[in-house]
């Protein structure tokens, strides 16, 4: 009985694996056509004849950003937009630069994994699990270090050093989605009623109509 058991595991795996990521391509390549008027769950793709190198390259993201913000954060994000070959492979790339003591706030990544490599400087990391409820995992990143934030799970970076830092992160995506926190509670459109953020806060209605105001 053990045979089938661990066949009927293994393929049970296979499946939520494979249902974890972007579909696979059915082609070499599929470089996204940004004229194309074609509506779908992706980009549409060039005529693979007209395909060349430059659809497969971009440059640029060894140049830091501007952090002069109220959080700190400058993110460079390379999608299908920047390098059209990336379409329909299921994966992403970003460059994040910190102020001292900028923020990544923190957000949700819906649709993508999302693994971060440090550059330079110190970043305070974490994500808050839901299997224990709420426990935050977190560590502290020297030059060098990784860290993976789970798909769908809520998560931060903060620049803990006195100087700038930075981060290279890629996502099991094509577009893994950003949902920040803040805003998407505070500074939705239309606004979620504010008896509904009362209760869910905990907090007087006129702290949370001052905290609407900031978004």
């Amino acid at each position: 009985m053990a045979s089938p058991i661990l066949f009927f595991g293994l393929l049970a795996f296979v499946f939520l694996a494979a249902s974890a990521s972007d579909p696979s391509p059915l082609q070499d390549f599929c470089v996204a056509d940004a004229k194309s008027p074609v509506l779908l769950n992706g980009l549409a793709c060039k005529d693979p004849t007209t395909v060349e190198a430059s659809d497969f390259s971009t440059s640029g993201l060894h140049i830091a950003g501007n952090t002069s913000n109220p959080t700190g954060l400058s993110v460079n994000p390379i999608g299908a937009t920047q390098i059209p070959g990336l379409n329909t492979l299921g994966i992403s790339l970003f460059r994040f630069d910190y102020a001292p003591w900028g923020v990544n706030p923190p957000h949700i990544h819906p649709r993508g994994t999302e693994i971060l490599t440090v550059l330079e400087g110190s970043l305070e990391v974490g994500f808050v699990a839901s299997n224990p409820p709420n426990r935050l995992i977190t560590k502290v990143l020297q030059k060098g270090d990784v860290f993976v934030f789970p798909i769908g799970l809520i998560h931060y970076q903060r620049n803990v050093g006195k100087k700038g830092a930075s981060a290279i992160a890629a996502a099991s995506s094509q577009n893994a989605g950003f949902i920040p926190i803040a805003s998407s509670l505070f500074g939705s459109n239309p606004d979620i009623p504010s008896d509904v953020l009362v209760k869910a806060f905990q907090v007087d209605k006129n702290v949370v109509n001052y905290i609407q105001s900031k978004f």
